[in-house]
């Protein structure tokens, strides 16, 4: 069994992996009146769908990649299997199913040409995975295959969007088919890693953090000596992307330490599964050590007992009551 990770610093019963609304922030999910590509909850995965080429209504303006779109109303009946079109094809890696993908989109109800969402006006791209039940099915068959750099419009049967039921919420009943833009602007996996340049490590007080970006992960060495007594938070591979806030929601790889001993208690290399949560649900090292840091980068925590687990580390951790602990942290995208 895979071990979750132990970072997580609220029951686990109040964690949410999918990608939901929110109050139109800017965290790159969609606001409450909208209807972002989730999945709904406790609906069924339904058959595969056949993937045809159209019909597809035409993009009338904003034709340019990342431009916000002016989609045609549907013309005639659509289609009740999947209709997908590569409108630019990009060069970029290649969207695999349970990977993450970063876009920009724009949704509309093909019988109204109602625009019922779209991220370009928040100036925030979706994060989300294309796994079941994270993402309706329309996104998951029409994207895989595809490669970041893409536009792709798609037109989604109720079969394969929110079901018989619909979105009151958004206005979008059970019956109708809804027609999408995505701009894929990155992809991430198992195997991705911090983008950015390598910042010196001369302290020699402090772990050193290894700067390979080949997916696999970074080994970390840990000084002899006293560990520190606050918190450490040092760029290893500094990033050109937007600084985190204390409230963002991330996706990272990562790998952690014992200071005492150096032996690895947790790791999401070792699991070959990116992980995703809020700063606000982790442990306080964490929000406070990643808070203001470069997505893109790679980042060294050494967290004190005070803002890890103290004398109450999880059970089976490996970790001993006021252990001092070592992180190396990618921060592949914000939520």
């Amino acid at each position: 069994m895979r071990r979750r990770s132990l970072l997580i610093a609220v029951p686990a019963g109040l964690v949410t992996l999918s990608a939901c609304g929110d109050d139109g922030s800017d965290s790159g999910q969609a606001s409450s009146s909208e209807a972002s590509p989730s999945a709904s909850a406790g609906q069924s995965a339904p058959p595969p769908p056949k993937i045809v080429d159209g019909p597809l209504p035409a993009i009338t303006a904003g034709t340019k990649f990342d431009e916000k779109p002016t989609i045609a109303k549907g013309s005639g009946k659509p289609s009740d299997q999947l209709a997908v079109r590569t409108v630019i094809a990009g060069g970029g890696a290649r969207v695999a199913e349970n990977d993450y993908v970063q876009a920009n989109y724009l949704g509309q109800v093909w019988d109204s040409a109602k625009v019922f969402d779209n991220s370009y006006d928040r100036k925030a791209p979706l994060v989300i995975q294309l796994a079941a039940g994270s993402i309706i099915d329309g996104w998951r068959y029409a994207l895989a295959g595809k490669k970041a750099g893409s536009r792709v419009e798609l037109a989604v049967p109720p079969t394969w969007g929110y079901g018989s039921q619909g979105n009151a919420q958004a206005g979008i009943k059970g019956t109708d088919t809804l027609v999408f833009v995505v701009d894929i602007q990155d992809v991430f996996n198992a195997k991705s890693s911090a983008k950015g340049t390598d910042v010196a490590q001369d302290d020699i007080d402090l772990p050193k953090v290894g700067t390979n970006t080949d997916g696999k992960a970074p080994e970390i060495t840990v000084p002899k000596g006293d560990a520190p007594k606050d918190l450490v938070s040092n760029y290893v591979i500094e990033g050109d992307g937007a600084e985190l806030a204390a409230e963002d929601t991330v996706l990272v790889q990562y790998k952690g330490v014992l200071w005492d001993t150096g032996k690895e208690f947790d790791s999401s290399y070792s699991r070959s599964a990116l992980t995703s949560f809020s700063l606000q649900q982790v442990v306080k090292g964490w929000s406070q050590g990643l808070t203001g840091k470069k997505v893109g980068s790679r980042v060294l925590i050494v967290v004190p007992p005070a803002l890890g687990y103290g004398d109450s580390p999880p059970a089976d951790s490996g970790i001993k009551k006021d252990s001092t602990l070592v992180f190396s942290v990618d921060i592949l995208a914000k939520m």
